[in-house]
């Protein structure tokens, strides 16, 4: 049933797709940038990124260019040897297919359940977001699930398979900074052998294929401006707030972020849990990244869940998160632009339910499942 499910999620999302708007969406990026590696051309640079991207249907008069680091250029070559709207529907389809990967290995880290709450996961707005713009954090999401499922058996995968956070990882700051004092003080060093490895690997292969990659993104980061747009992050409105041309404002509640982070860490080292404790780190993350978008709540995901099947195990209402996941779904469906004011409140509604649902009542015993 769920295959059937998410061949039936898909095949709906592929008839929306077509050469015509494919350029609309952040996937052109990737591929304009696989593009421009298969004719060992600069995937950074914006008038031949521009070019590729008017060739496939774009109406804009600049170019859409991904501000990932060149460390896994590999990822997106091979869309350079298919059309726009073929890599679309190979894309789509990998979307697809990690999440439901992660969705299975959450109803399994969840204890197997014999509801199909997990399921509910297909309708997650940010994911819903993710897909519709072709963006790369379902890909994270199914990382960071595995991790979740391989760290404490084969720590060594479980590290090389957080690598591709390093292309955002300003998402995951704080969870990054506990996850290397926690792997030292259990001397867990395999998992920092698996993420190295991973990491030296990826860049190898990347220089590889492009040796001048990263002078390239030195160059188009220089030049980008993307620290003057407004980006719907709360430290980015915070910024704008008190002084916009003050960048390192928005800098400073991941600071905040990561030193609480290794509190809440230290005072629970005895007994942490990266199923339960470690959601809340990636909560706190998500609200405090300096730079995010509403797509990139998808790796909450897990967070969500945890939260729904805590509450039910709690007798907690699920009312609160109906109107959550009803009020953020509605908005990418009702073509609300992502970079707008009306996506701050989400990571905050996330943290709320999750607290909500986790929270135990004055006078229970502290439950095995709760962060607190």
């Amino acid at each position: 049933p769920a295959c059937f499910k998410a061949f039936c999620y898909y095949s709906i999302y592929a008839r929306i797709f077509s050469s015509q708007n494919v350029a609309d969406r952040d996937y052109i990026e990737y591929w304009a940038q696989g593009q421009l590696l298969a004719r060992h051309a600069d995937p950074f640079n914006s008038a031949a990124v521009l070019h590729v991207q008017q060739a496939a249907g774009l109406h804009s008069e600049g170019a859409r260019i991904s501000f990932s680091p060149p460390v896994a250029l590999w990822s997106t070559l091979p869309l350079g040897y298919v059309n726009a709207g073929t890599g679309m529907g190979f894309w789509l389809a990998a979307q697809l297919a990690s999440l439901s990967i992660a969705l299975w290995l959450m109803w399994i880290l969840n204890g197997r359940p014999a509801s199909r709450w997990h399921l509910l996961g297909y309708l997650f707005a940010p994911v819903i977001a993710c897909e519709m713009s072709g963006q790369l954090s379902i890909f994270f999401l199914l990382c960071l699930v595995l991790f979740l499922f391989f760290h404490k058996t084969q720590p060594f995968w479980a590290g090389a398979l957080l690598m591709p956070f390093a292309l955002k990882p300003h998402l995951v700051l704080p969870f990054a900074v506990v996850l290397l004092v926690w792997a030292v003080t259990r001397r867990c060093y395999a998992l920092l052998a698996g993420a190295a490895v991973a990491l030296a690997a990826n860049c190898a292969l990347s220089l590889l294929i492009d040796p001048q990659a990263w002078p390239q993104y030195r160059q188009m980061m220089e030049t980008s401006g993307v620290m003057q747009a407004f980006i719907p992050a709360i430290p980015v409105a915070i910024r704008f707030a008190i002084d916009r041309s003050a960048r390192w404002i928005q800098f400073v509640p991941e600071v905040c972020a990561c030193a609480w982070a290794l509190w809440y860490f230290w005072t629970r080292r005895e007994r942490w849990e990266w199923e339960h404790h470690g959601m809340l780190v990636l909560l706190v993350a998500a609200i405090c990244a300096p730079y995010g978008w509403f797509f990139d709540e998808s790796i909450l995901l897990p967070a969500v869940l945890a939260g729904l099947y805590r509450a039910l195990e709690n007798r907690r209402s699920l009312l609160p998160l109906a109107a959550i996941a009803a009020i953020a779904l509605a908005e990418p469906v009702a073509g609300v632009k992502l970079d707008t004011y009306y996506y701050l409140w989400t990571p905050v509604a996330w943290l709320g339910w999750y607290v909500y649902a986790t929270h135990k009542k004055a006078g229970d015993a502290e439950s095995s499942v709760s962060p607190a």
